[in-house]
């Protein structure tokens, strides 16, 4: 697991603009906000509860998106129980810290966005 206290050392596009590359690095990938926004409004939740309330998504992208996720600070897994085997994912301190972002994005998307329209 990474060092959450580490600052994370990422591509930068100018030093003006580091913050906001960094930041578009780590969670700018498709599913990747979506897992945090969905950790961040249910809590920690095993793999197949985490699969429904992401629609769309398959089993090795979670897998994968889970895995980067965890490998960078922002989630933590936990094994819940051997027999049956079940794992649990929850938001790192640094998970959480992304809520103002998630959020602003939500609220981005609820006033700009809107359903396509039927032919």
């Amino acid at each position: 697991m990474a060092d959450t206290d580490a600052e994370m050392a990422v591509w930068c596009a100018g030093e003006d603009w580091c913050p906001i590359t960094t930041t578009a690095t780590l969670i700018g990938k498709k599913w990747h906000p979506v897992v945090i926004h969905r950790l961040l409004e249910n809590g920690p939740l095993g793999f197949n509860a985490l699969k429904e309330e992401v629609d769309g998504i398959s089993g090795k992208v979670q897998s994968d998106v889970l895995d980067d996720l965890e490998e960078n600070g922002f989630v933590d897994r936990a094994v819940v129980s051997e027999k049956p085997f079940r794992v649990e994912y929850s938001l790192t301190e640094r998970g959480r810290s992304l809520e103002p972002v998630i959020v602003a994005m939500r609220d981005w998307g609820l006033e700009h966005l809107t359903e396509p329209q039927e032919d």
